[in-house]
């Protein structure tokens, strides 16, 4: 009678015999599974600092940005009317001609900006000042965000005043740049 192997093969003399289990078909053990799973949230835990990291300065890029369009909106306010809006009529107359207290004011008003920006991308109200209290100049203007925080005074505020700003202007005319004190 013929003998057989583990396999199903039928043995032949000088083929020799496994014993146990086949190590082409060993599986993993525990500790292999763990250390994988370990070292892909290690990977995924990198990708997403350094995402969130990317979606911080997007987003102050973008606060920057509809800064700077505000600024626009308020050199061709000056330059329709001559002057800056007060403080009570702020940001608002840029696109509210309701908010205009003046009559000369109202009857030469236009439209400056597309849409109301009453809030940054934060969900903070803008801040505005007609004089500066940041800059000599008596033609300035103080504009700023609370930032990420909505505190004001922290790192993350971004301003009109910040001598260190990209463009290196004044108040009236600089890029908005993160400084460290709000307005």
């Amino acid at each position: 009678m013929a003998r057989s192997c583990e396999s199903g093969a039928k043995w032949r003399p000088g083929m020799k015999q496994r014993r146990g289990r086949n190590r082409g078909a060993r599986g993993f053990t525990l500790i292999e599974v763990m250390i994988v799973i370990l070292i892909v949230l290690a990977l995924g835990g990198l990708v997403a600092y350094n995402l969130l990291g990317t979606k911080e300065k997007a987003d102050d890029d973008l606060v920057k940005i509809d800064m700077n369009t505000l600024k626009q909106a308020l050199k061709n306010f000056r330059f329709t009317h001559n002057r800056y809006p007060t403080d009570e009529e702020g940001l608002r107359v840029l696109w509210d001609k309701e908010a205009a207290i003046d009559e000369d004011v109202q009857k030469k008003w236009t439209k400056l900006t597309e849409a109301p920006m009453a809030k940054d991308r934060y969900g903070n109200e803008w801040g505005y000042r007609q004089k500066s209290e940041h800059t000599e100049d008596e033609d300035a203007y103080d504009l700023w965000s609370y930032g990420r925080d909505k505190t004001e005074g922290t790192d993350d505020d971004i301003v009109s005043w910040d001598k260190d700003a990209e463009s290196g202007g004044t108040s009236g005319d600089s890029s908005g740049s993160t400084g460290t004190t709000g307005g």
